[in-house]
């Protein structure tokens, strides 16, 4: 069991009609595409052709800001607005994807790029899940 869980088996009032198993891989996903890309970002700024890598740094770190706000959007559940969770779900899905495509197009050269991008597909994919759930 993860703190993500445990804290949401915790919480004090229902969580309505939010599939719990999609929130809790949505949140986790969300955290660890931020660490991700974070991360990824750092390591473009070590390469020796760090220049051509200037999208990919940017959408990293663009990526990773929005993850953090989505994940914690969804941490949070008193006074609850499925109009906000929705938007910031789909900033999310789009950013996710925007960062996947732009590192794949730096995979074959740079292993950190690869890594990155399938964890911005994982919380892409969480994303559309979780908002599939919303109805």
């Amino acid at each position: 069991m993860t703190h993500v869980q445990t804290m949401l088996d915790t919480y004090p009032q229902d969580l309505g009609n939010v599939g719990k198993a999609k929130l809790i891989e949505c949140i986790r996903a969300c955290f660890e595409c931020a660490q991700t890309c974070t991360a990824c970002a750092d390591a473009c700024l070590s390469e020796d052709m760090v220049a051509e890598l200037t999208k990919c740094i940017r959408t990293n770190l663009d990526c990773a800001d929005i993850c953090v706000t989505t994940g914690n959007i969804l941490s949070r559940h008193t006074g609850y607005d499925a109009n906000v969770t929705r938007a910031v779900l789909e900033a999310c899905r789009t950013v996710c994807k925007a960062c996947a495509d732009e590192c794949e197009q730096h995979a074959s050269m740079h292993e950190h790029c690869r890594v990155c991008a399938e964890a911005c597909r994982r919380c892409e994919q969480a994303c559309a899940e979780l908002l599939g759930s919303l109805g």
